[in-house]
């Protein structure tokens, strides 16, 4: 289930669980899920009490904003959000950038506990410095929660993410419903992936082949090729570029983010391919991104509602902050880290795959995107017209 479809519900949820702490008091924190989030924030207030009952600041690091700018648009600001709804002082909570460096993000991570954090949130640049300041918490009895990437080989205690091998899937299946739409035949595909050093990239090549494998067995569809992974667009486009060169028949292409969707698209618009001809894919549902999807050039995007997993990452660490156990209801699957041959027990949201039909109703209506930059000009005006984006 999508999670806009589950966001019907978690909004009961919320409210259920909100009107049973309000009802019974302290303890009914504990009836907290992981469909219990919505864009409204209002179901963090049944956390009050283990704010009052916990010690010590949160401490959120963060990774970068070159290739990505929602740590600061959107991950910051809704970790605030959820925080200050729990009721967290504001001098409890420490949330800082390491801009891209590994020995940037480990003398934060020090200097927060050095200044009294007693749970560390962190999404680690790589699994090498994510090691480090794991162990460094660990020495120091400070718990740590992965957020948004695991950090493999890694001591943490808890990971939470959006379902990334559904991710995958949401990919692979809507690489399948393009196929059928835009008529393509005799799919020729080339699947890309990301860095080989993320393992997110490798949970969402494992989603996406899933779906596509029995395609490929069966020969409905040819796989044309496989070339190393990365999450930089100008390498993307020199890659496909290659491929296609050596590849001419190549008609369709896995991609597993939005930006390096938009390289590839980029050089097929130097060579004249027409939209609705040669599907893509994404993630991410940026604004690029879903101008590429109006404009008949990619299939649709995962979009991951980063409301979900900043409240989320903050519900679990304010249990850890008060030394209570996690309800298995929050705690809702696990993620192998094949590094340290363990399973991680996981806080897993559920990811939504976004085109033309669900966009005005998705990441336009939660603000994601802006409709006002989406829509900007007479060709975007009229594109966002036709998809009922008003």
């Amino acid at each position: 289930m999508s999670s806009h479809r589950r966001g019907r519900f978690a909004g009961l949820q919320g409210a259920t669980a909100l009107a049973l702490v309000l009802a019974c008091g302290p303890a009914v924190a504990q009836e907290l899920s992981a469909s219990s989030f919505a864009a409204d924030f209002k179901v963090m207030s049944t956390l009050k009490p283990l704010v009052a009952k916990g010690k010590g600041k949160v401490a959120v690091l963060l990774p970068e904003t070159t290739t990505s700018a929602r740590y600061t648009s959107f991950d910051a600001p809704y970790l605030k959000k959820a925080f200050a709804a729990a009721g967290l002082p504001a001098r409890d909570l420490i949330i800082t950038n390491a801009q891209g460096s590994e020995s940037s993000e480990l003398t934060q991570a020090q200097t927060a506990i050095s200044q009294g954090a007693t749970v560390l949130v962190m999404d680690p640049i790589s699994s090498g410095v994510g090691a480090s300041i794991e162990t460094y918490a660990k020495e120091h009895n400070v718990p740590v929660i992965d957020y948004d990437r695991l950090t493999l080989g890694g001591s943490r205690g808890y990971y939470v993410s959006f379902d990334n091998v559904e991710v995958g899937k949401l990919i692979g299946q809507g690489m399948e419903q393009c196929l059928t739409d835009w008529n393509v035949k005799e799919p020729k595909i080339l699947v890309m992936r990301g860095a080989p050093t993320d393992n997110n990239a490798t949970l969402f090549a494992q989603g996406y082949m899933d779906v596509l494998k029995p395609g490929f067995d069966s020969g409905k569809y040819t796989n044309v090729g496989e070339p190393a992974g990365t999450w930089d667009p100008a390498t993307a486009r020199t890659t496909f570029e290659e491929q296609f060169t050596a590849h001419p028949n190549i008609n369709a292409v896995v991609v597993p983010n939005d930006d390096n969707a938009n390289a590839v698209i980029s050089y097929l618009k130097t060579l004249k391919v027409p939209p609705k001809t040669f599907p893509t894919t994404g993630q991410d549902a940026t604004l690029t991104g879903m101008q590429n999807v109006l404009t008949g050039y990619q299939c649709g995007s995962v979009y991951k509602a980063i409301y979900l997993e900043a409240q989320a990452a903050a519900a679990l660490s304010l249990y850890l902050r008060a030394g209570e156990e996690p309800p298995a209801a929050l705690v809702n699957g696990k993620t192998a880290d094949t590094s340290a041959n363990t399973e991680v027990p996981s806080v897993l949201l559920t990811p939504l795959w976004v085109t033309t039909k669900n966009m005005g109703a998705t990441v336009v209506k939660d603000g994601f995107v802006p409709r006002a930059k989406l829509c900007a000009g007479s060709a975007m005006s009229k594109a966002c017209a036709a998809a009922g984006i008003k």
